[in-house]
């Protein structure tokens, strides 16, 4: 929901039915079959639809519902001592824009706090609008419009309350916090730390850089905020002679985000594995201001549109995730252990540990979780695999005769039917994505 420009508002929304679905799941962490589902969660969203209009910039709700502009793009987020306003020409400088709420804001949550009608709102940026970023558009490109491009991008933290029966922002705050293209990041699971997780500025393979192309996301019981990297390959400079996996991401010669030009690690040609960096969960704790995000690889690397968190009754969780992508794959994680007592201190490690599994949907109607395991099926050496941690970074095979996209076909195909939503791998999403 939007006005003119700069202006949003909006409420999160999850679950759905997803969610009616995973709690049916108890049996989550097998190779079960998928159940129908037979949920009535949207009977319970009723009201009078509204008429069409052809009034120009005009926002109209049904009858009962109010709308109130809360956070708009460039209104700072409230760090104490650090709140440039907005200016109509946007001429805010990189410095500002990273204190400031950035651009299309995407998925987001509520986190209550102690206090009665206050809490955090965590909300994505999932890309920007460049010709509206700068006062001159993009006519002239330079570093310190790349660096304001990725200041505009990845999540804010702003505190809200209730008062007088309308929501307001509360700032200063303590927790207000922007997280950004350029923000400190820590890589965790069995992919953390793997030759194709190391460059020349990480050559450990354990810490990275940024989070970027931030569509929907999840929440999780123990309090903590999950931020999906979709689009993520259309910001990397591809090779003339393409790597064989990069058709599959849709990395292109040519990046439709400029930012390799004044950065060059979005350049393949020169630091080929900074892109195995890219297209992971984001587990962020919006109540400590101090904490470094996390890219969570036990979750997998896909364009993910979001993750979706439920716990079974054996206290597990199921994280559901789909690729926001033409002819692309459903997902879900199992957690190992279960979730105990103490918040995220105590469950900091919960989603570094479980299966990762792949849907197979038949012609019938019915399907399989199938797990992406190595060693287990056609995830071995002979297609290329040395580890897990390759299984999750979908490495292909040196030598051309198999990949992850072809082994996942072998493992998801029952009577030639795969887990694809359509018949091709032509095509993958779009570029700005539109959900």
């Amino acid at each position: 929901m939007q006005t003119p420009r700069r202006r949003w508002l909006g409420q999160s929304l999850s679950l759905g039915l997803i969610q009616a679905l995973a709690t049916r799941s108890v049996e989550a962490s097998s190779n079960a079959p998928i159940q129908p589902l037979r949920s009535r969660a949207w009977d319970a969203i009723s009201f009078k639809s509204v008429e069409a209009t052809q009034q120009a910039n005009a926002l109209v709700v049904p009858e009962h519902y109010e709308v109130q502009i809360l956070l708009a793009w460039g209104d700072p987020v409230g760090v104490p001592g650090k709140m440039p306003l907005f200016r109509s020409d946007a001429s805010n400088s990189a410095a500002e824009q990273a204190l400031q709420a950035g651009m299309h804001h995407d998925g987001m949550h509520f986190f209550p706090l102690r206090e009665k009608h206050k809490g955090l709102l965590v909300l994505n940026h999932e890309y920007v609008d460049h010709e509206l970023l700068y006062p001159d558009g993009t006519k002239h490109w330079s570093r310190d419009k790349v660096l304001k491009s990725m200041a505009a991008h990845g999540v804010s933290i702003v505190e809200v309350r209730l008062k007088d029966r309308h929501w307001e922002l509360v700032r200063p705050s303590t927790y207000a916090r922007r997280i950004t293209a350029l923000s400190p990041m820590r890589l965790s699971g069995p992919a953390a730390g793997h030759r194709l997780m190391k460059t020349a500025a990480d050559p450990s393979g354990t810490q990275v850089i940024g989070t970027f192309a931030n569509c929907a996301h999840g929440f999780t019981p123990w309090g903590t905020y999950l931020t999906c990297e979709e689009n993520w390959q259309y910001y990397f400079q591809g090779n003339r002679s393409p790597e064989s996996h990069e058709p599959r991401w849709g990395i292109r010669e040519e990046a439709w985000v400029r930012w390799h030009e004044f950065e060059p690690r979005f350049d393949l040609r020169q630091h080929p594995q900074e892109v195995n960096r890219f297209g992971w969960v984001v587990e962020i704790d919006p109540m400590d201001p101090k904490s470094i995000p996390i890219k969570r690889t036990a979750l997998g690397r896909a364009s993910r549109e979001g993750a979706t968190v439920v716990q079974c009754r054996d206290k597990r969780v199921v994280v559901y995730m789909g690729e926001d992508a033409a002819f692309q794959y459903i997902y879900k994680f199992v957690s190992r252990d279960p979730v105990r007592e103490g918040g995220y201190r105590t469950n900091r490690h919960a989603l570094d540990h479980g299966t990762l599994f792949v849907a197979r949907f038949d012609a019938d109607g019915k399907g399989r979780w199938l797990p992406l395991v190595f060693g287990q099926g056609p995830l071995n050496a002979s297609a290329g695999f040395a580890s897990q941690a390759e299984v999750l970074i979908e490495k292909y095979a040196k030598d051309g005769e198999a990949s992850v996209q072809e082994v996942r076909r072998r493992v998801a195909r029952a009577d030639r039917k795969s887990t694809r939503l359509n018949s091709s791998h032509t095509d993958i999403s779009r570029m700005p994505s539109s959900a």
